[in-house]
């Protein structure tokens, strides 16, 4: 490693902006060209180049100069991108989960007799997070603050939650009413 390099992590340590700013600035390329062969994606490579340059901002103080410093970017990027495949395949896994469950209710609610309705499905397709914003606000009465509160989300947050839900549940049963 240069002098130069050196020099700029040493200042950037130090909290000099533009020492960063300047390590980062020759570094982009390089990490974004390797991601782009790592994800095939250039899009996702330029996400996780973001991410990886604010994991650096955040985690400067930490480089101990044992690695190159380039090394040490592509270790973070690597990470970044391992997590997020990880966190891809858990996300699949449990929207299968979801699924499975809701035909396994359906299943139940049919094969006793009771009525499966069109608002039940336009429910079960919901992302979880709209559809238990939705059923505490709109079946069980909570305000937007104790759904917050519940959730530990701020009240907007459920407040879009249960406007997206809406939204998305009127266009399902007008679709299905079609």
């Amino acid at each position: 490693m240069s002098d130069q390099v050196q020099e700029q992590i040493r200042q950037a340590q130090q909290g000099d902006a533009s020492a960063l700013a300047g390590l980062l600035r020759e570094h982009y390329t390089f990490l974004y060209k390797y991601l782009v062969k790592v994800t095939m994606n250039p899009l996702l490579a330029e996400e996780i180049v973001q991410d990886t340059m604010v994991r650096c901002m955040e985690r400067i103080s930490t480089y101990n100069g044992s690695s190159a410093f380039s090394s040490w970017l592509i270790t973070i990027a690597t990470r970044l991108y391992i997590d997020r495949k990880r966190r891809w395949k858990r996300e699949a896994e449990w929207k299968q989960q979801e699924e499975q469950g809701s035909r396994s209710i359906r299943w139940r609610f049919e094969s006793q007799g009771e009525e499966w309705s069109g608002v039940l499905d336009a429910l079960s397709r919901l992302p979880t997070a709209q559809r238990v914003a939705l059923l505490l606000k709109h079946y069980y009465g909570y305000s937007y603050d104790e759904i917050g509160a519940i959730l530990q989300i701020p009240s907007g947050t459920v407040k879009s939650r249960v406007a997206y839900g809406i939204s998305q549940m009127r266009k399902e049963l007008n679709e299905d009413g079609e």
